[in-house]
């Protein structure tokens, strides 16, 4: 039957009859397709099976961003839940989560995965690098004659963190001198790892080790990170007593042996235990005391006590870079290089120091930071020697320098 549309039409309008839908171009009708009305929330999961739409659907190019505004699809339009990385807490994770779905905790900077029965220990993400640290002072020189060891230099170890961007200052303490006669050994230098703004460690020099009397009174051995061994006596008696250590980081030095006769040196003292004392009878040197151990070596020995030339033992270096006593004209050693080891004390030949051999320097000392290699990734990492050891980097300062992370 014929159709009755309307008359005078202008551009765009619509006209029904008999189901049909037509729409004026302007000079035509034209007809249109039949669009069925779909209610809201007709169309579910179960209506559309998790393979319905398919890129075979969808043409390349098909959806663009003439189709959607540029704020068409806001993030407050989709639930956290779909997102790549779902944000929460330890205490509100996912509660029905799926395999391999990401979460990263605000809390504890974690990111984690569910492996299907439980979420992973997960990654940690922060700005900082956890470091462990060795700091080992300058050990302390020997006396000049049948005199106290020097002490082993101070020794710490601890963690701290260290984060990008910064340089963060070391010091390596050079060991005590020391010299032949009437004369005193010299104490080690600190050594230091500070941040940019504080120090974070620093070790104390060890004590130099007392030197004989000459009949002028007692001749301790000095303070220090470990203490310095006490001087010999020659005939006037007044022993000299060891010089203490600092608490936390080295063991007091031992004293020369009591006696109104002729004695040895005491022990300097090491990061381990206590430098030991001299004996009279028979003249014997006092022994450094041991150091400490870290990853696998030990540091900071004290140095052992020289005796006169009829004397029947000089002491021992303690175990960790301490330097062995001398005998009459026979050198002491020196404390062992970057291990802070106190030098040994030196002989002497008949009363008076003439002839006696030369008092061992202390040893130069170290700064050791290790920290985990995966720790460091994305950063750029200078100073120091740098060496691995497993999982880990070792970065070795055998001189004063910085350590740089950019």
């Amino acid at each position: 039957m014929p159709i009755d549309f309307p008359n005078s039409p202008t551009n765009g309008d619509l006209y029904s009859a008999g189901g049909k839908n037509w729409q004026y171009n302007g000079s035509a009708w034209v007809l249109l397709g039949v669009v069925p009305s779909i209610p809201v929330g007709s169309v579910g999961t179960s209506e559309l099976a998790s393979s319905a739409v398919t890129t075979a659907k969808i043409s390349a190019g098909a959806v663009t961003t003439t189709e959607l505004g540029a704020n068409a699809v806001t993030q407050a339009k989709m639930a956290s839940t779909i997102s790549a990385v779902t944000i929460c807490t330890s205490s509100a994770r996912p509660g029905s989560p799926f395999t391999g779905q990401v979460i990263f905790e605000t809390n504890t900077n974690l990111m984690k995965v569910w492996l299907g029965s439980s979420w992973s220990n997960g990654t940690a993400h922060s700005t900082f690098i956890a470091i462990e640290y060795l700091v080992v002072a300058g050990g302390g020189a020997g006396g000049g004659t049948y005199a106290g060891g020097g002490g082993g230099g101070g020794l710490l170890s601890g963690s701290s963190t260290i984060t990008g961007g910064n340089a963060y200052p070391i010091v390596v303490g050079a060991g005590g001198t020391g010299a032949q006669g009437d004369v005193h050994g010299a104490s080690g230098s600190n050594s230091s790892l500070s941040s940019p703004a504080t120090a974070i460690a620093t070790a104390i020099g060890g004590g130099g080790g007392g030197q004989w009397n000459g009949g002028g009174g007692r001749r301790d051995g000095y303070s220090g990170g470990s203490g310095g061994g006490g001087g010999g006596v020659d005939g006037a008696g007044a022993y000299g007593f060891g010089g203490a250590g600092t608490s936390g980081q080295g063991n007091a030095g031992g004293d020369s042996s009591n006696s109104s006769g002729t004695s040895g040196g005491g022990g300097g003292g090491g990061a381990g235990a206590v430098g030991t004392a001299a004996t009279a009878s028979p003249i014997n040197g006092g022994n450094g005391g041991n150091g400490a151990a870290w990853n696998g070596t030990t540091y900071a020995g004290g140095g052992g006590g020289g005796i006169i030339s009829y004397g029947n033992t000089a002491g021992t270096g303690g175990f960790g870079g301490g330097g062995a006593g001398g005998k009459g004209s026979n050198n002491a050693v020196a404390g062992g290089t970057n291990l802070g080891g106190g030098g040994g004390g030196a002989g002497g030949i008949g009363q008076g120091f003439t002839g006696s051999g030369n008092p061992g320097n202390g040893g130069s000392g170290v700064v050791i930071i290790r920290y985990l290699t995966a720790d460091a990734t994305g950063y750029t990492i200078t100073g120091g020697t740098s060496t691995t050891s497993g999982s880990y980097t070792i970065r070795t300062f055998t001189s004063s320098g910085s350590l740089v992370i950019a």
